[in-house]
């Protein structure tokens, strides 16, 4: 091997690594999904909220391979194993478990919003058609390989792309816009609303909440990071954006939520959402704004989501990831503008637009696809698997085994 050689191999190699390395810290977000969601629903629901999201995570990555990523970019894996090795060590593989990361959060979005009364198996359905389908339709128009249908719009109306590095809208948005259509459809929980009246749930273990969250936060960083996709356009910017949203966050919602530590923790994640879209080219004090106003979104929508609205989105995914990720594109064509000191080459317009898009296309396809399994086969729990808990009526267990011994 000629010296050119070694080097183009060694180049692949790397970015393989960096990539795999990327995807695998994404990959443990979920486990954050879970545990936050765990910490949140009552004991009679915490093995469901597990086991869902490790379900809904082994379907959405059968999906994604045989139909999303060919859908999203045009590359399939259905060819001999020298094909799929190519002349790059594979990157396309690795790329596609990196993109999965990402289209698997859809249905661990959804699964906290729809938490303590929902069927098991129609949601696994759901999961793996947003998973398989609907997403990386989304996913193509704005990364993937019809980006220039959509985005050609958005240039030729505000002057610039749409821009979403690392899918505050793509990713956070629409899962956040698809889960209302099912929460909708599903009712509050038994008991949640009476008579006019609001009675809340409290959460089951802050100590799991909060590992949920800082899971997630650290998860975060290979989540914006890594979305160079490969080692030589990584951004030290990206990281301290990311890092200074997060913060102010954490720090928005310590003074909104009233020292609350469900918002603290939700803060965090309200202000890493936020920055994903403009994390490459905003300034890290506007990036600590954004991610202060998104914590004030999350913690006034939550308290107006389920007060006002009545609306009873378990773990609030409705608000802190469907508006806060529209919150998210739109913020990128602010703070991203030279005034701000940010580096340009967004536009206002594109962005409201491309949030707007978002919304419409998720809440169309949440719409239709739960109005489907509503009607069909059913998305609620009867009233007695929902008083007696999820745990025992769809897993036959509780989280906690031996309190049931006699």
């Amino acid at each position: 091997m000629d010296a050119a050689s070694a080097a183009t191999t060694l180049k692949n190699s790397s970015d393989v690594l960096f990539l795999m390395l990327g995807a695998v810290m994404v990959f443990a977000m979920h486990a954050g999904f879970a545990f936050l969601e765990v910490g949140t629903v009552r004991k009679k629901n915490q093995v469901n909220a597990f086991v869902k999201i490790l379900t809904d995570w082994s379907v959405s990555t059968i999906a994604y391979f045989v139909i999303g990523f060919p859908i999203a970019y045009g590359i399939s894996f259905l060819k001999p194993v020298p094909e799929l090795l190519g002349g790059n060590q594979g990157y396309d593989l690795v790329h596609y478990f990196f993109l999965l990361c990402f289209a698997a959060c859809i249905p661990a979005i959804i699964s906290g919003g729809i938490a303590e009364r929902a069927k098991f198996w129609p949601q696994v359905i759901a999961g793996g058609i947003f998973a398989g389908l609907a997403y990386p339709l989304f996913e193509s128009l704005i990364w993937g390989r019809n980006n220039s249908l959509l985005q050609g719009i958005f240039k030729s109306v505000g002057g610039a792309e749409f821009h979403d590095y690392a899918g505050s809208v793509v990713v956070h948005s629409i899962g956040g816009w698809l889960a209302l259509p099912a929460v909708l459809l599903l009712g509050p929980r038994m008991g949640r609303y009476l008579r006019g009246r609001s009675h809340p749930i409290p959460i089951s273990n802050i100590p799991f909440l909060a590992l949920g969250s800082w899971i997630l936060a650290v998860g975060w960083f290979g989540f914006n990071v890594m979305s160079a996709g490969n080692l030589e356009k990584i951004s030290g910017l990206v990281a301290v954006n990311s890092l200074l949203a997060m913060v102010g966050g954490v720090l928005g919602a310590l003074w909104a939520g009233k020292n609350d530590p469900g918002f603290v923790h939700n803060g965090a994640l309200a202000g890493l959402i936020a920055v994903c879209a403009g994390s490459d080219i905003m300034h890290p004090l506007a990036s600590f704004a954004v991610g202060i106003i998104a914590s004030l979104i999350f913690v006034f929508g939550f308290q107006i989501e389920q007060e006002k609205l009545k609306i009873d989105d378990v773990l609030g995914v409705w608000p802190l990831h469907g508006i806060i990720g529209s919150w998210g594109g739109i913020a990128a064509g602010i703070f991203g503008q030279p005034f701000f000191g940010g580096s340009g080459g967004v536009s206002f317009v594109s962005q409201l637009l491309g949030s707007l898009s978002a919304i419409a296309f998720a809440l169309v396809t949440g719409f239709i696809t739960y109005g489907i399994l509503h009607k069909t086969i059913g998305i609620r729990l009867t009233d007695e698997e929902e008083f007696q808990g999820a745990d025992l009526a769809i897993h036959s267990i509780g989280a906690y085994p031996e309190d049931h011994i006699r």
